[in-house]
């Protein structure tokens, strides 16, 4: 098996497996901040993470901030 070939099937072997290793990373990475900064930090970590994705998906920005911009600036903007 040459280089090429080697490339080819370990490609095709990610793309099949992706979540599988996608899966495997996310318990590598949590692993490691537990035994790092301890498991009641990262569980906090992680909580803030899904509350700051929560209100990602939530918020409509451009409408949003215009709003809050014409709230702000007096009416001579409008």
């Amino acid at each position: 098996m040459d280089k090429k070939e080697f490339k080819e099937e370990l490609s095709q072997y990610i793309y099949i497996n992706r979540k599988k290793i996608i899966g495997a990373l996310i318990g590598l990475i949590i692993g490691i901040l537990i035994l790092t900064i301890g498991f009641f930090k990262t569980l906090l970590l992680f909580l803030t993470t899904l509350v700051g994705y929560y209100l990602g998906m939530r918020w409509r920005f451009e409408e949003d901030l215009k709003d809050f911009i014409l709230r702000i600036i007096p009416d001579r903007f409008k």
